[in-house]
């Protein structure tokens, strides 16, 4: 399975939706409306956003803890938000947080949250 969603990121930080689609290979659930922050649009590449994502979309929970790794895991059996955590080069950290009913999923900065 493929989907494929609009970013709303465009990459001078604007608030105008990009023509840049996302492409979300084999998901185990649903992303929804996808979106990022404006500090994720100035330190990350759209391929970036993109790699999150997937990583997100197939169980990859990145630098979670066992407890909030758990808790995606009953979130997705039984419905509830879904948390992933990554670190980027330079050390930064990025959230992806899909909403509980599968309607949106944001990128941001845990500054932004």
């Amino acid at each position: 399975m493929r989907t494929t969603t609009t970013n709303t990121a465009d990459r001078d930080g604007g608030d105008e939706p990009s023509s840049e689609p996302i492409i979300v290979i084999n998901p185990t659930f649903s992303l929804g409306h996808v979106c990022s922050t404006p500090g994720v649009r100035r330190l990350l590449t759209g391929g970036d956003v993109t790699r999150l994502l997937n990583r997100h979309a197939r169980r990859d929970w990145g630098e979670c803890c066992p407890v909030d790794r758990n808790s995606n895991e009953h979130a997705l059996a039984h419905g509830g938000r879904v948390f992933s955590t990554y670190r980027m080069p330079g050390d930064a950290k990025v959230w992806v947080i899909t909403e509980a009913d599968r309607s949106s999923t944001t990128v941001l900065l845990p500054n932004e949250y």
